[in-house]
């Protein structure tokens, strides 16, 4: 997959100011804000930076968490992970494969068949439905 890079300021002048809060400096949104946590349906949820599809319907579940919540990505090599020790914790953050936004987190703690929890900031999302 090629990589796409792009300036602060392009990133800037491309998305809404919360979202490249959340994807391009690591922020987090607000627990229940996104409309995404609720969305129900048919749906590819892709990058909101790149349009890279990253995660599906298919795998969406309610974690009661306030974040669009997932047991795994739509391809093991859509996100790439790595290791987030900012507030005094270890936690494994999840980016884009192909552009390094910053999507979420992932935990230990969710349902089989994998067990994971991909909370996924839904700032960083953009929903399409399936047709």
């Amino acid at each position: 997959m090629e990589k796409i890079v792009k300036s602060n300021a392009e990133w800037k002048a491309q998305l809404s100011d919360e979202a490249y809060r959340v994807t391009r400096k690591h922020a987090t949104e607000r627990a229940f804000t996104s409309p995404l946590n609720d969305a129900k349906g048919d749906a590819v949820f892709s990058c909101v930076c790149c349009g890279e599809p990253v995660f599906d319907s298919d795998h969406k579940f309610d974690s009661g968490t306030g974040w669009p919540s997932y047991w795994q990505p739509i391809a093991e090599e859509a996100v790439e992970t790595q290791v987030d020790r900012t507030l005094w914790m270890k936690r494994t953050e999840v980016h884009c494969a192909r552009c390094d936004a910053h999507l979420g987190h992932v935990f230990p703690d969710g349902p089989q068949p994998t067990g994971q929890r991909y909370c996924i900031n839904g700032a960083a999302l953009k929903m399409d439905k399936k047709v």
